[in-house]
C-alpha cells in the first residue's frame, strides 16, 4: 500500500482538473499491478557441489632399462639390430674377434654383410688357408672392408701385367697383404714400369714392392748409394742384382751397417758391388761377431763366405785356416 499512495497522491489533488479529451488514458489513481516474476526459495537453493568425475588413468610401471652392451658399440643407422648382430656372428664364425674388428676399425660397422661376405669369398677362392686368411686379416683390417670391385682388378694386373702365375697368386698375396689395398692406377702400374726400367726383368719374383712408392721410397734408396760414392750404373746393378735393397731402411739399414764396414771392418766398397747381399744380414747378431772372429785369428775371408755360410761351416773354415799354412790359391780361404 506504501508504493499505491506514493504513485496516486500527485494526480488526486483537488485543486488540479484534467479537461476531458478523445485521448483515453488508464486513470493512473490505480497503480497498475507491476507483475515481477517470484523467486521462490526453491530456486534459489544452493545445489550442493559436485566434484567433477574424472577417468582413473591407470600408472603403467616404467620401461625396462636396455640391456647393457660390453664392448659392442651401437649399430649404424643404415643397419639394423638384427643385421648387425649377424654381421658379428659371422665375423666370429670365420674365427675373427668381431669386438676387436670394431674397435680398430669402426668402419666395418658402416660395411654390409654382404659386402664383408663377398670379400671373404674372394679372398678363399684363390686357395687361402684359413692360418693364411685370418693372417691376413690380422696384418690388413681395412681388406674387409674393401669392395671386391676395387679387389678384382688388382688380381687381373698381377695375373696379367707382372705375370704372376695363377697358382702363386695367394703367395703373392698372403706374402704382401697390403697389394689389396693399392691403386692399380696410381700405385702398382707405375711401380712395375719403373723396376722394369731400371732392369727387374722378373718382377714377379719381387712382387712385395709393387707396393711401395717410387717417389717416396724407391728413387731415395738409389740415391743414397750414389751419394756415398756409387755412379747411377754401379748402383742400377746393385739393385737388380739384388731388389730387396728396395726394402730397406737408410737410417736403421744402410748407415750403421755401412759406417761398420768402411770403420771397422775397413773394406772397400766395391765389395759391396758384388756382394750387395751384405745389407740383409744382421748387424749385432751376424756382421760383428764374424768379423771379431776373424780379428782373433787373424783371417780375411770374403764377404759371401764370411756371412753366407751356415755357423758350423764358418767355424770349421776358420779352424781350417789358421790351422794350415797359407791356403792354395784355388781354395776359397785364399786371400
Amino acid at each position: 500500500m506504501a508504493m499505491q499512495e506514493t504513485l496516486s497522491s500527485p494526480f488526486s489533488h483537488p485543486k488540479l482538473h484534467f479537461p476531458s479529451t478523445h485521448h483515453h488514458f488508464p486513470s493512473l489513481s490505480r497503480p497498475r499491478n507491476l507483475r515481477f516474476p517470484s523467486f521462490s526459495s526453491k530456486t534459489i537453493t544452493p545445489l550442493p557441489f559436485i566434484p567433477p568425475k574424472f577417468t582413473q588413468i591407470p600408472s603403467m610401471p616404467p620401461p625396462p632399462p636396455p640391456p647393457i652392451q660390453t664392448q659392442q658399440p651401437p649399430p649404424h643407422d643404415s643397419d639394423s639390430p638384427s643385421e648387425f648382430q649377424e654381421k658379428m656372428l659371422y665375423l666370429d664364425s670365420i674365427g675373427l674377434d668381431s669386438f676387436q674388428l670394431i674397435n680398430d676399425h669402426p668402419s666395418i660397422i658402416k660395411t654390409s654383410l654382404f659386402d664383408i661376405k663377398s670379400t671373404v669369398d674372394l679372398l678363399i677362392s684363390i686357395n687361402l688357408t684359413t692360418f693364411e686368411f685370418r693372417r691376413i686379416i690380422s696384418i690388413c683390417l681395412l681388406i674387409l672392408t674393401t669392395n671386391t670391385s676395387d679387389i678384382l682388378p688388382i688380381f687381373t694386373f698381377l695375373l696379367r701385367e707382372a705375370k704372376v702365375n695363377g697358382t702363386d697368386l695367394n703367395r703373392v698375396i698372403n706374402r704382401r697383404p697390403r697389394l689389396l689395398l693399392c691403386s692399380v692406377k696410381s700405385r702398382l702400374r707405375p711401380t712395375l714400369y719403373f723396376l722394369q726400367s731400371i732392369g727387374i726383368a722378373e718382377v714377379n719374383k719381387h712382387t712385395y714392392l709393387l707396393s711401395c712408392s717410387v717417389e717416396e721410397k724407391l728413387i731415395p734408396r738409389l740415391d743414397y748409394f750414389q751419394k756415398i760414392g756409387f755412379s747411377r750404373r754401379e748402383t742400377t746393378a746393385m739393385f737388380r742384382r739384388f731388389p730387396q735393397l728396395f726394402n730397406y731402411s737408410v737410417q736403421e739399414n744402410y748407415e750403421p751397417k755401412l759406417n761398420y764396414f768402411v770403420v771397422e771392418m775397413g773394406r772397400d766398397l766395391k765389395e759391396l758391388k758384388d756382394f750387395p747381399q751384405y745389407f740383409s744380414f744382421s748387424l749385432e747378431n751376424r756382421i760383428k761377431p764374424r768379423h771379431q772372429a776373424c780379428l782373433e785369428k787373424g783371417a780375411y775371408f770374403p764377404l759371401n763366405v764370411l756371412l753366407r755360410t751356415s755357423e758350423e761351416q764358418f767355424r770349421h773354415r776358420l779352424e781350417v785356416c789358421c790351422n794350415t799354412s797359407l791356403p792354395l790359391k784355388t781354395s776359397p780361404l785364399s786371400l
